[in-house]
C-alpha cells in the first residue's frame, strides 16, 4: 500500500467526516481544496502528530494542538504553526523540513519528501482547512511543588543517632557504626585492616596526590608499631598541613568549576588571567577557608565586605568562577550571546554547588525535577544584572570581547608586561596611523558601494583586520598606567548599573519572548516568603547567602558526597552531579545526613571533615577480595572493602617526577598562558600547549587549554574543562600504554630514577 492511500484509510477509520469550511482568505472552500486536505494533510496529522498535539493527547507537547483549524493557526508556545501562503512564517513547515535543529517533527524520522511537498503545496495555496471547532490552547500541567519537595534530596538533613552494632569493638568512630550496621543487616562483615604501608600510601595519594617519601614511610612504620591510632592521626595532620594538600584538593574543585584557560568553542581564545582563580582555589583549600565562605566569594565576592585591599582583591578574583566558562566569542547575535553566557553560569552554579540541573529548564519546564521555566528565568535575571568580565580582544574571528576587573593591588603580578616611555610613544603613534587608515578604508568601502563595485567579503576582512589591530593596541595601552607600569587585572563579575528581571524565552528562543519573571530562587527549595531583591542590586549576594544557608538542603550534602567520593572512589550518592529525581539514591542516607550536619557544626571546615573520615576504621579497610561478600554486594555499595583505584592523571605524572627527583614543589609564577598573552590558539602565539615535557612543577599548574589538553593529562581521563565534572571517566585504551612506554617525559623519568637509585 503506498503512502497516500494508507493515510486516507487512517483518516476514515479515525471517524473524521469531510465537511465544507472557510479558507484562509475567508472564501468558501472548493471541492478540490477539501479533497486535497483530506487526502494529503489530515491523514498525516492523524498518524504523525495527534499523539502529542491533539485535544485527546495524554500530554500536549509545546502547547500545540493541531486538530482544529483555529488552533493550528494559533499555534503553541513557539507561535503560529501555519500562516496561510507563507512557508517562512509557518513553523509546522520549518519543523517537518528539519530546517531548525531544535525544531524537528516528527522527532524520530523525517517525513518522506513526497509528503513534505504536499504540505508545501497546501500552505502556498492558502492552507485550506475544512475543520471546525473552538480554539484550544494547551496549558502545561502545573507542577506539584509539595510533591516535589518530598524527594529525599530536597528535604533538610535530619540528625540521626549512630545505630547500635553487634561488633562494637570494630567501630572506631560514629561513622563506622553507620557502615557496620548496614553490613550486619545484610549478613556481611567488613574486610580486615590494610597494612601500614598500604594505609600510608592511600593517605598520601588521597590527601596530597603524591607517593610517600622513604623517610615518611620509615617514620610511619615505627610509629604504627607503637600505636596505630596515634601514628594515623599524626600523619593525617601532617598531610592536611602540607602546601601540597591545597594543590591536590583544589584540583578536585577545579574539575567541578570547569576551570580552563581559553574560551574553547569555535574560536579558541586565551584567558591570560585565569590562573589567578586557580591560585585562589588552591590557597583557599590550604587555608581551610570555610566552604560556605568559599562558595559565597565565588558567586558574589565583589559585593562582600573586606578589611583590606588584599582581601578585597582576593574576593574579586574568586568571582572568576563565573567568568572562566567556555564561550562562543564569534556569536553574531548579542542577545543570544548574553543568554548563552548566563545559561552556562546557571548550569555551573547549580550543578557544582547543588548537583541540580536547573539549566534543563531554559526552554521548558524540567522534564523530571520540580524546576519550572519560571524558576530558570528567575535565576537568569540575577546573572543578567551582572557584567561578566573575561577580557578577550575583538578580532577578525571574534566579536564578543569584554573588559577585565581591576584589582586594588600595588603590583600586577606574573605575566603582566611593562612598557618603556619609548614603547608607549611608538604604540600611540602606531594607533593613530591605524585609526587614520581605518577611517580612510571605511570611506573607500562606501565609495565602492556607491559605484556598485564593492566586494563585501574582501572589504569585511579588510575592515575587521584593521579593527583587530586597533583593539589589540588599545588593550595593550589600557593594560598599563601612564608610566607604562602594568595594572593588576583579573577575570570576574560585577553588578551592572541597572538591574532588571529576565524575559521568559519561549522554547529558549531569544526572539520569542514571554512575561518578565521577577528575580528569585527555584521554588522547590524555598518555603518562606518570595524573594524580592532591591532594584539597585543584581541579587548575586542574596543568591550566595541562600546557597550556603543551613536551610538549603543540598549544598552541604553535595560537598560531603564529593569528599567521600575522592576518598573511597564512589559517592554515597553515586551520581555526584545529579541529586535530582533521575539521580541515584544514597546507599547510606543516615550517614550522609550525619556528615552534612557535622560539616556545618564544624564551621564548614573541609579539613576537619576529611580528618574525621580518614581516622575511621572504614577508611583503613583492606581491598582484599571476598567471594561471599562480592556475591551479595558486587558493586561494594555497602563498603565491605576498600575500592581498588587507579591513579588519576595528575598523580601519575607527579609521581614520576617525584620518584625521579625532578619534581619542583614551588608554585610557578602565573601560567604559560599568561606569558603568551591575548590571542587565539594557533595564531601568532605559542601554538602547542600540549607539549609540556620541560615542565617540572605539579600537574595542577599545567596550561589547561580547552580542546588542547597536555598529553599527560588528556590521555588519562582528565576532566573535560568545559563541563562541570564531579567524577572522571576511567578508561583503558592503547594510547595510554604507548605513552608510558615511548613518551620522552616517561623515558627521562625512568632514566633519572635509575640514576638516583
Amino acid at each position: 500500500m503506498d503512502l497516500i492511500p494508507r493515510f486516507t484509510i487512517l483518516a476514515l477509520v479515525s471517524g473524521f467526516v469531510m465537511t465544507s469550511g472557510i479558507g484562509a482568505a475567508g472564501d468558501s472552500l472548493s471541492a478540490e481544496q477539501i479533497a486535497f486536505f483530506e487526502s494529503n494533510i489530515r491523514p498525516v496529522l492523524v498518524e504523525k502528530c495527534f499523539k502529542c498535539h491533539s485535544q485527546s493527547s495524554e500530554k500536549i507537547k509545546g502547547g500545540l494542538i493541531l486538530d482544529t483549524r483555529e488552533s493550528t493557526l494559533k499555534g503553541g508556545d513557539s507561535g503560529a504553526a501555519v500562516t496561510p501562503g507563507s512557508l517562512d512564517e509557518s513553523l509546522l513547515y520549518t519543523a517537518i523540513t528539519y530546517q531548525d535543529a531544535d525544531l524537528q517533527m516528527p522527532p524520530k524520522s523525517k517525513l518522506p519528501d513526497e509528503i513534505v511537498g504536499k504540505f508545501k503545496e497546501w500552505i502556498e495555496m492558502g492552507a485550506p482547512d475544512p475543520r471546525t471547532g473552538d480554539i484550544k490552547i494547551a496549558a502545561s500541567p502545573a507542577m506539584n511543588l509539595e510533591k516535589g519537595r518530598q524527594h529525599w534530596a530536597y528535604q533538610a538533613p535530619v540528625a540521626q543517632p549512630p545505630p547500635a552494632v553487634g561488633d562494637a569493638a570494630w567501630a572506631k568512630t560514629d561513622l563506622d557504626r553507620f557502615i557496620l550496621a548496614k553490613l550486619e543487616t545484610a549478613g556481611m562483615k567488613p574486610s580486615g585492616d590494610a597494612n601500614a604501608r598500604d594505609v600510608l600510601r592511600r593517605l598520601s595519594f588521597d590527601l596530597i596526590g603524591l607517593p610517600p617519601t622513604p623517610s615518611q614511610l620509615e617514620h610511619f612504620l615505627t610509629a604504627w608499631a607503637r600505636d596505630p591510632e596515634t601514628a594515623l592521626a599524626g600523619m593525617v595532620d601532617t598531610f592536611l598541613a602540607s602546601p601540597q594538600f591545597g594543590e591536590r584538593w583544589g584540583r578536585h574543585w577545579l574539575d567541578a568549576a570547569r576551570y580552563g584557560e581559553s574560551s574553547g568553542k569555535e574560536v579558541n581564545v586565551l584567558y591570560p588571567y585565569a590562573y589567578r582563580y586557580r591560585d585562589y582555589v588552591i590557597d583557599s583549600f590550604n587555608n581551610d577557608k570555610p566552604y560556605n565562605a568559599f562558595i559565597q566569594e565565588q558567586i558574589a565576592g565583589d559585593l562582600m565586605p573586606a578589611d583590606s585591599d588584599k582581601k578585597r582583591a582576593e574576593k574579586m578574583v574568586a568571582t572568576g568562577f563565573l567568568a572562566i566558562g567556555p564561550k562562543s566569542l564569534n556569536e553574531q547575535n548579542t542577545r543570544q550571546f548574553r543568554f548563552d553566557v548566563v545559561d552556562e553560569q546557571i548550569d555551573a552554579v547549580t550543578r557544582a554547588v547543588m548537583a541540580t540541573t536547573v539549566s534543563c529548564a531554559r526552554c521548558h519546564d524540567h522534564k523530571f525535577d520540580p524546576i519550572s521555566q519560571k524558576d530558570y528565568y528567575a535565576l537568569a535575571g540575577i546573572f543578567l544584572s551582572s557584567e561578566t568580565c573575561y577580557g578577550t580582544v575583538d578580532s577578525v574571528q571574534t566579536r564578543r570581547g569584554s573588559p577585565l576587573v581591576e584589582l586594588p593591588l600595588a603590583e600586577a603580578g606574573p605575566g603582566a608586561k611593562a612598557y618603556s616611555p619609548g614603547e608607549l610613544i611608538e604604540m600611540q603613534f602606531r594607533l593613530g596611523q591605524l585609526q587614520e587608515q581605518y577611517a580612510k578604508t571605511l570611506e573607500e568601502v562606501r565609495e565602492e558601494r556607491r559605484q556598485g563595485t564593492a566586494n563585501d567579503a574582501t572589504n569585511f576582512l579588510k575592515v575587521r583586520g584593521l579593527q583587530s589591530q586597533i583593539n589589540l593596541l588599545e588593550t595593550k595601552l589600557q593594560s598599563v598606567n601612564a608610566d607604562g607600569v602594568p595594572r593588576p587585572f583579573a577575570m570576574g563579575v560585577r553588578d551592572r548599573d541597572e538591574s532588571f528581571d529576565a524575559q521568559l524565552l519561549i522554547r529558549g528562543d531569544d526572539e520569542n519572548t514571554g512575561d518578565r519573571i521577577p528575580r528569585g530562587f527555584p521554588a522547590v527549595f524555598t518555603h518562606g516568603p518570595s524573594y524580592t531583591p532591591s532594584p539597585a542590586e543584581s541579587g548575586r549576594l542574596d543568591l550566595a547567602k541562600w546557597l550556603t544557608s543551613e536551610d538549603n538542603p543540598l549544598t552541604a550534602r553535595v560537598l560531603v558526597n564529593r569528599l567521600w567520593y575522592e576518598l573511597f572512589g564512589r559517592g554515597i550518592v553515586s551520581s555526584l552531579d545529579n541529586f535530582g529525581t533521575t539521580g541515584d539514591h544514597p546507599s547510606h542516607p543516615e550517614l550522609l545526613d550525619y556528615l552534612s550536619l557535622r560539616l556545618i557544626a564544624n564551621h564548614w571546615s573541609i579539613k576537619q571533615t576529611l580528618r574525621e573520615i580518614c581516622l575511621s576504621r572504614t577508611y583503613r579497610m583492606s581491598s582484599a577480595f571476598d567471594a561471599e561478600s562480592f556475591a551479595k554486594d558486587p558493586e561494594n555499595l555497602l563498603h565491605w572493602r576498600a575500592n581498588p583505584r587507579r591513579l588519576d592523571a595528575e598523580s601519575l605524572r607527579d609521581s614520576m617526577l617525584a620518584v625521579s627527583g625532578q619534581l619542583d614543589l614551588k608554585r610557578p609564577e602565573g601560567s604559560p598562558v599568561a606569558e603568551a598573552g591575548d590571542g587565539t590558539v594557533g595564531r601568532g602565539i605559542r601554538e602547542d600547549f600540549k607539549n609540556v615535557t620541560e615542565e617540572k612543577h605539579r600537574s595542577v599548574y599545567l596550561p589547561i587549554i580547552r580542546d588542547q589538553l597536555p598529553d599527560a593529562l588528556g590521555l588519562f581521563d582528565f576532566a573535560d574543562p568545559s563541563l562541570v565534572a564531579g567524577a572522571r571517566d576511567v578508561t583503558t585504551v592503547p594510547s595510554q600504554a604507548l605513552y608510558l612506554m615511548n613518551h620522552p617525559f616517561v623515558q627521562k623519568a625512568a632514566s633519572e630514577m635509575g640514576a638516583r637509585i
